[in-house]
């Protein structure tokens, strides 16, 4: 007879597992390329079966299984496959698979399913790969074949859009609780909310301008000079060139036969060596600075007007309620997104976020009370 413990972790997995083949179902659902919704199709088969397992094992305890209830991640992610696409979960669905490859190899009795999980960790992070290079032309291909893993450490658009809304969402909630502590009139408070809403999107906006156009300005030097060494000493780049291949694994000979072909041709051997020398992408340079900017200015508004938008219908007491309800709902919005990538739960990361602000906020309200009763 399993123990309770045992039970629980049954639970667990058989939840988990449902989850992911629903998602990997949905995911072959909307994949137009008929390849990778094979793949997708087989990914979801093996998880049901996975998921049987647990089923049986619990079966077996005397244990009746109810109907599955399928996570608030797992809504929110499959509501995100339908609108934007496979493409714009698959890096987030990479990271989560990445952090669960070896969530089996410390349970004894299920040594037979950890080899399978990594090879799903494998798959997926192949096809976002694959999704890279296909969107990308055939020069540009090689810088692509471990492409996945940036997206998952250093960001992608859904990481980048939550946490832009956030920065909104904290910065004018802060403000605001602050501004409300000191006792000011509602007028004042409502004042102070629109001007930190636009004074912190126009912040953001023209940070996030220079951060990329500052990029993209040294990444050009950056190209520039290294055409230069190409056109004035081409063998010591050549060297350089068969010497990184070599620290890759490639053997030596072989590493100055490939240099040696990217070299016949000018720019090949420019786009090879901006990206394996310097780590630039010749093809986007850091992306576009007024998109970025109008981006980081839209996401830090959307954030910042929600404790901003009851004290145009409110006054005191209430205003200020309805504002920390208010933002502690967006707070657990933004902790639902984050649950996306960094593999917690959703109702974790969704009260972490909550009970962070909330004591951010609490303190910026001491703040302003013990600062309007000094200045009065």
């Amino acid at each position: 007879m399993a123990s309770r413990h045992e039970l629980k972790r049954f639970r667990t997995n058989l939840a988990d597992e449902l989850d992911s083949a629903a998602l990997y179902e949905t995911l072959a659902r909307v994949e137009e390329n008929p390849d990778r919704a094979k793949v997708f199709g087989q990914l979801a088969a093996s998880e049901r079966e996975h998921a049987q397992v647990w089923h049986n094992r619990l079966n077996a305890s005397g244990i009746r299984v109810r109907p599955h209830r399928h996570s608030l991640k797992t809504h929110l992610m499959r509501t995100l496959i339908h609108t934007f696409g496979p493409s714009f979960v698959l890096p987030s669905l990479a990271a989560a698979e990445y952090a669960d490859r070896d969530k089996y190899a410390n349970q004894p009795d299920a040594t037979h399913l950890s080899a399978e999980e990594q090879h799903h960790a494998d798959v997926v992070q192949a096809v976002v790969a694959a999704d890279a290079q296909r969107r990308t032309s055939p020069g540009t291909q090689i810088a692509n074949a471990e492409s996945w893993h940036k997206g998952v450490t250093s960001g992608n658009d859904l990481r980048a859009a939550v946490l832009g809304a956030n920065d909104g969402l904290v910065s004018n909630f802060c403000l605001i609780m602050g501004v409300a502590g000191a006792g000011t009139s509602n007028k004042a408070i409502l004042l102070t909310g629109l001007a930190g809403l636009i004074a912190g999107a126009c912040s953001m906006a023209l940070g996030e301008w220079l951060s990329v156009t500052n990029a993209r300005e040294l990444a050009r030097t950056q190209i520039a000079r290294e055409a230069d060494e190409i056109d004035h000493s081409p063998d010591a780049e050549r060297h350089e060139l068969a010497l990184i291949y070599q620290a890759k694994g490639i053997a030596p000979d072989e590493a100055k036969r490939v240099a040696e072909q990217i070299m016949g041709d000018r720019q090949k051997a420019l786009d090879t060596l901006t990206r394996e020398e310097l780590g630039i992408d010749p093809a986007e340079l850091g992306g576009n600075p007024w998109s970025a900017a109008g981006v980081s200015f839209c996401l830090f508004s959307l954030g910042a007007i929600f404790p901003a938008m009851p004290f145009l219908w409110a006054h005191g007491t209430p205003a200020i309620a309805q504002c920390v309800g208010l933002s502690a709902f967006g707070l657990a919005a933004v902790g639902v997104f984050t649950s996306l990538f960094n593999g917690r739960s959703a109702m974790f990361s969704a009260f972490r976020q909550i009970v962070i602000g909330l004591i951010a906020a609490a303190f910026t309200y001491g703040a302003g009370r013990l600062l309007g009763v000094s200045i009065s």
